[in-house]
């Protein structure tokens, strides 16, 4: 007598699927980022009641995320190698854990050199394996086909978690003040965060026997878990080497990636910091100019997905050369409403700003995937984010010593779109098309 059909059977199938179980990682990411991201950038929130209460300069309390963000450039191959040697579900909780412990240590601090230790070190650093570093070394290995696109995705839980995240913790920091905001914020990445990633989350397919999304597994390097079908390697020689950080800095390639990472990186965040500030100055008024910086992070949610999808069909270099052009359009724009606001021009440096510029921050990982695969990709790449770091740390400080010396921003955004060209140069010199085909190249090569 035949068995009934068990109706979970074909949800079983689906699970070891790596198409399923790929885009599970991808959706556990994206619920991650949106608190774990938002947890420390939530420090904007923070800074004007603590400045209120405590009546500290403004200098001694911004340094904390300043001191924070720069130790995070140490932190950051540190967080590679640990994910490479022990996998996400157990780096990316206990980053988690150090998360929450920061935000909860912040609600007892009293002395400026608290709230370094606990909103600098333990929330900044403690975070880099629960956001773009630690999500961009996880993600990639699980796609092939579709890596910009899952990356995309993943990295738009940022604007999506301060979408909804933001107007809720300032609603708590106005009704109960700023620490049950931190209470909060702790509260999620003990009750979500960590769990979802002890029990769901894989560093590789070949950890529960599963192959990339639909690629063959690459027999050159059996430890590597990772997919290369032949019709996209086209650097044979390159693509099977084992990759150490050592070997990969003293290729020309990591050089110009790193390059290539450190002025995108200057263009990003220097605007975001400077922004607000100019537009005030330039005649629009201060709630508007508030509106408009949450207004690129919802624009950067579709542009994230967007650009990620376009790079799997028309190549890295192609998708990071659009972004930076969202960057480079988004300085003119700024020049141009210094000398002629309105508000059409404003929506419109938003929306290039958010739509192609945040394509960006996918672009990192997908890119440095494609020329250094390997057993070390997490260390490389948390190398390679030292230099990216770096811009980052230094575009606001640069812009304000050019508008301090100059008077104007003109000058700054002037370098600032310079730079973005050279970005776009340094990634096309990098090309990493010469290793690998995306694979909308491999299927035109057919």
């Amino acid at each position: 007598m035949q068995n009934p059909p068990n109706p979970a059977e074909p949800i079983s199938r689906l699970a070891r699927l790596p198409f399923f179980y790929g885009w599970a990682v991808v959706g556990i990411a994206f619920v991650t980022m949106a608190i774990g991201v938002n947890a420390r950038t939530a420090f904007s929130l923070l800074f004007p009641p603590i400045l209120d209460e405590f009546g500290w300069t403004r200098g001694a309390v911004a340094g904390v995320f300043s001191l924070g963000f720069l130790a995070s450039m140490a932190g950051a191959p540190i967080v590679g190698m640990l994910l490479d040697r022990l996998g996400p579900r157990w780096v990316m909780p206990g980053s988690a854990i150090v998360t929450a412990l920061g935000l909860v240590l912040a609600t007892l601090s009293t002395e400026p050199w608290h709230f370094y230790v606990a909103l600098g070190a333990l929330v900044v650093v403690g975070s880099v394996g629960i956001a773009y570093i630690g999500h961009g070394i996880l993600v990639p290995h699980w796609f092939a086909r579709k890596r910009g696109l899952a990356l995309g995705m993943a990295f738009s839980g940022v604007g999506f978690g301060a979408i909804v995240l933001f107007p809720f913790l300032q609603t708590v920091i106005e009704s109960d003040g700023w620490r049950q905001a931190c209470w909060i914020l702790a509260g999620l990445l003990i009750a979500v965060v960590v769990p979802l990633n002890i029990l769901f989350q894989r560093h590789r397919p070949s950890d529960i026997g599963l192959q990339a999304d639909g690629e063959t597994v690459n027999t050159a390097d059996p430890t590597n878990g990772d997919s290369d079908s032949a019709d996209i390697i086209v650097d044979r020689a390159w693509a099977e080497t084992d990759w150490t950080v050592r070997l990969a800095i003293r290729t020309g390639r990591f050089w110009w990636l790193a390059t290539g990472y450190f002025c995108a990186l200057f263009a990003w965040y220097a605007v975001q910091v400077h922004q607000t500030r100019y537009l005030i100055e330039s005649g629009y008024d201060s709630t508007l100019a508030a509106f408009a910086l949450g207004l690129v992070a919802f624009f950067g949610v579709s542009g994230q997905i967007a650009i990620g999808y376009l790079s799997d069909r028309i190549g890295r270099e192609w998708g990071w050369t659009i972004s930076l052009s969202g960057f480079a359009v988004c300085y003119l724009l700024l020049i141009v409403i210094g000398y002629s606001p309105s508000t059409p021009l404003l929506y419109l440096m938003v929306a290039t700003q958010g739509a192609l510029g945040y394509g960006v921050a996918g672009m990192l990982a997908a890119i440095t995937m494609e020329v250094f695969q390997g057993r070390q990709f997490g260390a490389i790449f948390g190398s390679l984010n030292i230099m990216a770091t770096m811009g980052a740390a230094a575009g606001p400080w640069i812009f304000g010593v050019i508008y301090d010396q100059f008077g104007s921003y003109d000058y700054a955004f002037a370098l600032a779109v310079a730079l973005c060209v050279l970005a776009v140069l340094c990634i096309w010199v990098a090309a990493p098309h010469k290793v690998r085909l995306v694979a909308g190249q491999a299927a035109r090569r057919r």
